[in-house]
């Protein structure tokens, strides 16, 4: 099968290191200022405010050097970057860290509803992104959508229980492993589907 037009091959492990890597940054900046505040311009920031506010910088900049780099980027990933700009922003205007905790929440709440439309038009916007990864028959790609869609909708719900009722800190370690981590058993839950519903390679 021949590349999309326009995009070239990377080392995963600096793909994953560019994904990753702002969120890994915040955590650790976290970590070391979150009991820290510091005043500018006559108004007081806590560490938080102040991570978040090179987080955003940084986001951008890993995802311009990743388009840089592959001459691709998804409309998730286009997605993301903007929602990380606009309530990381506002959490930085305003002084309140709330706008940057409901990110995640509207990121999934946004592949959802994207995912769910799909599916009510009879069709898998899934597949348009990850078919070179892994090519499934059209009734796995609808089953792989649905659960995709439903998975989303729950770290949403996740994400809104946590920072609303617990700590700063547990709400970042939840961002910064919980997520990935129920993303990753998320995939390895899905290993019998995509096997069952897997696509052999035509090979010339």
């Amino acid at each position: 099968m021949a590349e999309t037009s326009g995009t070239k091959k990377i080392n995963p492990m600096l793909k994953l290191a560019l994904e990753l890597g702002p969120v890994v940054l915040f955590f650790v900046a976290y970590s070391k200022l979150k009991d820290q505040v510091f005043t500018i311009a006559g108004q007081d920031y806590s560490g938080f405010i102040l991570v978040t506010a090179g987080f955003i910088p940084l986001m951008v900049l890993s995802t311009l050097v990743l388009w840089k780099l592959t001459g691709h980027l998804s409309k998730m990933q286009i997605m993301t970057l903007l929602l990380v700009v606009v309530f990381g922003g506002l959490s930085v205007w305003f002084n309140d860290e709330r706008f940057f905790k409901m990110k995640p929440t509207m990121i999934y709440l946004l592949f959802a509803g994207l995912l769910g439309f799909g599916l009510l038009r009879g069709q898998s916007y899934l597949r348009s992104v990850m078919e070179d990864m892994m090519p499934l028959q059209h009734e796995g790609w609808m089953i792989l959508t649905k659960r995709f869609a439903l998975f989303f909708l729950s770290l949403a719900i996740a994400n809104e229980l946590i920072w609303r009722n617990m700590s700063t800190d547990a709400w970042v370690n939840f961002k910064t492993f919980g997520l990935t981590l129920a993303m990753f058993a998320f995939f390895m839950s899905q290993s019998k589907l995509l096997s069952t519903y897997a696509l052999e390679k035509d090979t010339e």
